[in-house]
């Protein structure tokens, strides 16, 4: 079994609350949305209102604008009030909306995924969402729906990985990879998004291995190799997760990720330094290789800094990692 953070010692301020509803930067050229949005934050809704919306989410003869307005509708009355998550819910808009994730309509498309993330903020609804089977569309819009839509499409999988069951069925059906592809190929909000994903899905050992395969460990290396990325501490806590089962320590050593990790331990910010630490400590734990070849990176002098001038936590990581980097080679055993 592989450790978690906890087990290990080391805890992570880096991931916020993933919420991405882009609903407070319309463009104020759009004032009918504006409009609407400010009506939405600050009306009460009854049940009867609610319903109406749903009803033209479901009527087959409700025109393409129709169902986009009201689409919006519900995204914004879920985006702020709890009271309209649970009377949205109660009304039946959850198998509407998900139907609305696999719509040819763009702008459909991504108010439902938002609505969809909406009512996820809700601990009531996780269940609700994942068994009226939202899992399956949520990760097609991840995988091909707009720049906004894939990011809130993984912000509403991180909302129902937060229950155990789903995370693992989130894992099983496929939505790793296409995580690994925003996290490659997003812009910085889909990165963030795409990582706070991955480190909660990665909580079990079954979708660590899922992300070993999928190839998750050179795009975190890459992105903890660039400071300009804005994901180096986020990548860095997703390495640190993976590499808890063999075969992401396996694949950390085959795709350079000692020499990374050391100029993390040596350059990087002070969170950066003591997750890096923590990643070579395990690394090295039971690999002679790993020693020998962080010892000649030159990790030695960089941790010696740490010990001295890191957090408490921080400390004891580089502390272990000396003592084990000078042991004679023949008393650590090899994987």
């Amino acid at each position: 079994m592989g450790r978690s953070l906890s087990d290990s010692g080391v805890s992570s301020c880096a991931f916020s609350d993933c919420n991405s509803d882009r609903s407070d930067e319309f463009s104020a050229a759009d004032s009918g949305l504006l409009h609407r949005h400010l009506i939405s934050c600050s009306a009460e809704y009854d049940d009867e209102v609610v319903r109406g919306l749903v009803s033209h989410l479901e009527s087959p003869s409700a025109s393409l604008e129709v169902q986009r307005c009201a689409a919006m509708e519900i995204r914004l009355l879920a985006k702020h009030k709890q009271d309209n998550r649970l009377k949205i819910a109660r009304a039946g808009a959850i198998t509407p909306l998900i139907s609305l994730l696999s719509h040819s309509d763009p702008v459909l498309q991504e108010n439902g995924v938002t609505a969809i993330l909406n009512l996820s903020l809700c601990d009531e609804n996780k269940d609700l969402i994942a068994a009226a089977g939202a899992i399956k569309p949520l990760i097609s819009a991840l995988q091909a729906g707009t720049s906004a839509a894939r990011e809130n499409a993984a912000c509403a999988l991180l909302r129902l990985s937060q229950i155990e069951e789903h995370k693992i069925s989130i894992g099983r059906s496929g939505a790793i990879p296409h995580l690994i592809n925003l996290l490659q190929n997003g812009g910085l909000r889909g990165k963030k998004d795409a990582s706070t994903a991955l480190y909660s899905l990665c909580s079990t050992t079954e979708n660590k291995i899922r992300a070993v395969q999928a190839g998750a460990i050179r795009p975190l290396l890459d992105l903890m190799a660039d400071p300009e990325s804005g994901v180096v501490e986020k990548a860095a806590y997703v390495l640190y997760a993976i590499i808890g089962v063999p075969e992401g320590r396996v694949a950390a050593v085959e795709e350079g990720g000692i020499p990374v990790l050391v100029d993390v331990i040596e350059d990087g910010r002070r969170r950066q330094k003591e997750i890096a630490a923590s990643s070579l400590l395990l690394m090295c734990e039971e690999n002679v290789r790993c020693c020998d070849m962080a010892a000649r990176e030159g990790v030695i002098p960089p941790l010696v800094g740490l010990s001295q001038s890191g957090s408490s936590r921080a400390k004891q990581k580089a502390e272990a990692l000396i003592k084990l980097l000078r042991q004679p080679r023949a008393a650590v055993g090899d994987l």
